[in-house]
């Protein structure tokens, strides 16, 4: 007969507050593999369990809600593929860097899952906080690069920095939410140009 994780021995070794590195390993990859396979709706915490061979007092630990173990698998799948470009314009860093988010979120399990975490944080607590304290501060330091390094060209103004990422925010959230998020580069440059202070049609 076939062993389960728990058969072999198994339940992957804990070691507190501190993570095993291989238990993160495998819960992550569970819970990867398990967006692949059901989506959103069909992810719990049960199941990412009984394939990583781990505990769910470990998980919860660890991951103290879905929306924490989600923002992680998102996070880790997002850093594998996407980095700030730096072609030393900002119009064209946004343009690529938008183009690769895009696809990201068409392409990838977490990616397509995502528009749900954003939905879920509207109506609970918990999964507001792990979007707005552990996500944004977390995931938007590539976009930040992007910008600080425009300001330090002399390219925009460095105290309009944080406002002009909650604008590149605020267009891409609205193409996800809205389901509008196929390749769309005339009007992907369009939102880059105008966000970096760039002529239509000329180089910055």
């Amino acid at each position: 007969m076939p062993e389960t994780p728990q058969q072999d021995g198994a339940r992957r070794a804990s070691i507190g507050a501190r993570r095993n590195p291989a238990a993160e390993a495998a819960i992550l990859a569970a819970a990867r593999d398990l967006l692949a396979e059901r989506g959103y709706a069909g992810f719990s915490i049960d199941e990412v369990a009984r394939r990583a061979g781990a505990g769910k007092p470990t998980i919860y630990r660890w991951w103290p809600t879905k929306a924490d173990l989600l923002i992680d698998v998102y996070s880790a799948e997002k850093a594998a593929i996407i980095a700030a470009p730096e072609t030393g314009a900002l119009w064209s860093d946004i343009l690529d860097y938008t183009r690769a988010l895009w696809a990201f979120w068409r392409g990838t399990p977490s990616g397509r899952t995502f528009r749900a975490l954003i939905a879920e944080a509207q109506a609970g607590e918990a999964a507001l906080r792990a979007l707005r304290d552990k996500f944004l501060p977390e995931r938007l330091k590539d976009l930040r690069l992007m910008f600080e390094r425009a300001a330090a060209r002399g390219d925009i103004d460095a105290t309009a920095v944080d406002a002009l990422v909650e604008l590149y925010i605020g267009f891409n959230w609205v193409r996800l939410l809205t389901d509008r998020i196929a390749d769309d580069p005339p009007g992907i440059e369009a939102m880059a140009r105008t966000l970096a202070g760039a002529p239509p049609g000329k180089a910055q």
